[in-house]
Formats: C-alpha cells, structure tokens, sequence
C-alpha cells in the first residue's frame, strides 16, 4: 500500500512518517508547512506542499502516487487559539477534513485513519476514560474533532471505507532529537522554555481535588503514538471487510502538572524553585486518564516508554533545537 500522511513533516506526523517508513510502507506527505518542517522528512519521501482545503492539489496527490490509504493529521489544535478563531478551526479542520474525505473517496482510497484527540470528551468525571465515556468537548478544537469523527465514521459507512479514530492524550518526548516538539503550546516544551529563562516551571491551580492539588494527566510518548498510528494502519489493511474503530491512546497512568514540574527539574538540573503557581485556566479538568484497554484488545498495542523516557528524550530534542539557533 502506499499512504498518504497529512501534516506529515510535524511534530507527530514526522514519527508517524518513521514509524510506517520503518515497517516497509510506502507513504506521502501533504503539508502545508505553517507548523511543519521539511528536515524532519526522509530525503527519499515524497512532500506535496500544500493545504487539505485544497482539493485539486489533494486529489493530484492521491492520483500521481497511487495513495490507497490515508492518515490525516493535519489540524489545527490550540485550544486558547480555537476559543479566539472557531470559524478558522471548524473551517481547516472539519472543512479541510471534508474535502480530504471527499478526494479520498473519488480516487478509491479503501482505508482511512483519523487522528482525534481526548478533548472530545471534555471534563469527564471518571477515573478512567473509557472509549463509551460520554464525548461532551468543552472548546471548539475538541468540537471539531469530534465532528471530525462523525463525518469520518458517516464517510466510511457510506462509501465502504475502512476507519479508525484514534483519541490520544497528552503527547511528549521525541524518537530522535531532530523531531523534536519545538512548539511552546505543549507542557513540557513549555516548561524548558520557562527554565531557560531563568524561571520556574509555570503550574496553572494547585487547589484541584487531586493528591498535589495539581491537574492530573495522561502522557504518551509520541514513538509511541507513532506506533500505534502504524497499528491501525496494518488492522484496517487486513480486513475482510470496511469495520471503524475507535480507540484512545494513552497509558492508564495519571502524572500530576507537579510531579511532571519536579521531574522536568531534575532531568534539566534546575536550581530554582520547582513550580510557579497561577491561576485555573478556565475549563481545565483535575483529572483525564486514558483506559488502554480497548486499543490493546484491538490491536495489540501498549505503551512502551514511561514519563522519564519521555522528559529526557524531549530535553534532548529541545536543546538540539536551540542549538541550531545560535
């Protein structure tokens, strides 16, 4: 098969690009480089530059390299930034979903991977998030994921796609450090940016109905997440007949926002105070922890890296990044 993977040269779909390179699967990237970068992309790897909502260029894409199957990464997703500019999400990441489906469809593509997050299910209130908790998102990044999933699963009914939803938590870490997070919107990029200047890890609430007061959350390393991208990949290839499925990724074990700020502190050697308290952030929920146990059922995967891997692998990556600065 070959595969085309949108949003492939970033943060995730570089991994995921990897992953499936690495498993002997041909693939193709669409991007369109507002967050992505060509480095991190094998030389040998095809890269169409260019936006889902353009459908002509999608649907050259599709045509010119024999795509059979899709793993479509490629959104917007900062919840803030989503709060400020909904109409800008619900147009690149449900609208660009449609016309991505819409090409898909028209060239014969047979399989189809969504990659969703936990946001659908907003602020559960529940031990373990399980894929039948209730999906009430609380922010327009989490509505139009969840849309996403609706318009996938509807797409695969109707026209006999193969598809699978994949809800991921909290992503960190890096396989290598040249596919490193380089963001600041994510928690533990944001807490070396915060180191290098010279201050404390920033912790928003420590008066949470949790151990520490802190919120509770669930962190997958994205070697990881690459792995189960490759996962769905191969169980939609071989089936007898179009199934959906939908499943979260996550490793059923919860990091408090302090405990992450102590341990960014000891891997980093930071001298200073180990958290700066601010204010809740509206709409923060205590805690959000996966159950795994579905995605290991169906697929047979787990996590391999615990949160120590993910830290130091992800200290790695950023101080490699910032050196490419000087």
């Amino acid at each position: 098969m070959t595969w085309l993977i949108t949003g492939g040269a970033g943060y995730i779909g570089a991994h995921v690009v990897r992953a499936m390179r690495a498993a002997g699967e041909r693939v193709v990237v669409v991007d369109d480089l507002t967050s992505g970068v060509t480095e991190r992309l094998p030389a040998d790897v095809p890269l169409v530059r260019g936006s889902v909502l353009d459908r002509e260029l999608v649907a050259r894409a599709l045509a010119e390299h024999a795509v059979t199957g899709v793993v479509h990464l490629a959104a917007r997703k900062q919840v803030a930034e989503s709060v400020a500019q909904p109409i800008r999400y619900y147009e690149e990441n449900v609208h660009g979903l449609a016309v991505l489906l819409d090409a898909a469809v028209a060239a014969d593509v047979r399989a189809f991977v969504f990659s969703s997050s936990a946001a659908v299910y907003g602020m559960p209130d529940v031990d373990l998030v399980t894929e039948a908790t209730p999906c009430q998102p609380m922010n327009p990044y989490g509505e139009t994921k969840l849309a996403g999933e609706w318009l996938v699963r509807a797409a695969g009914a109707t026209h006999g796609l193969a598809t699978a939803c994949l809800r991921y938590f909290n992503v960190a870490g890096a396989a290598d450090p040249e596919l490193a997070d380089t963001g600041v919107s994510n928690i533990i990029p944001m807490f070396f940016d915060r180191i290098a200047s010279g201050r404390a890890p920033l912790v928003f609430g420590d008066d949470y109905p949790t151990p520490d007061g802190t919120c509770v959350r669930d962190y997958v390393h994205v070697a990881d997440l690459a792995d189960a991208h490759l996962a769905a990949a191969r169980w939609l290839t071989g089936l007898t007949a179009p199934r959906d499925l939908t499943v979260n990724i996550g490793t059923g074990r919860g990091v408090s926002v302090r405990e992450m700020a102590e341990l960014v502190a000891e891997v980093t050697d930071h001298p200073g105070p180990i958290a700066e308290v601010a204010p809740r952030r509206p709409g923060d929920p205590a805690r959000v922890v996966a159950s795994a146990e579905r995605i290991a059922t169906e697929l047979g995967w787990s996590a391999r890296y615990d949160v120590r891997e993910m830290v130091e692998s992800a200290w790695l990556g950023w101080r490699h990044h910032q050196s490419t600065l000087r």
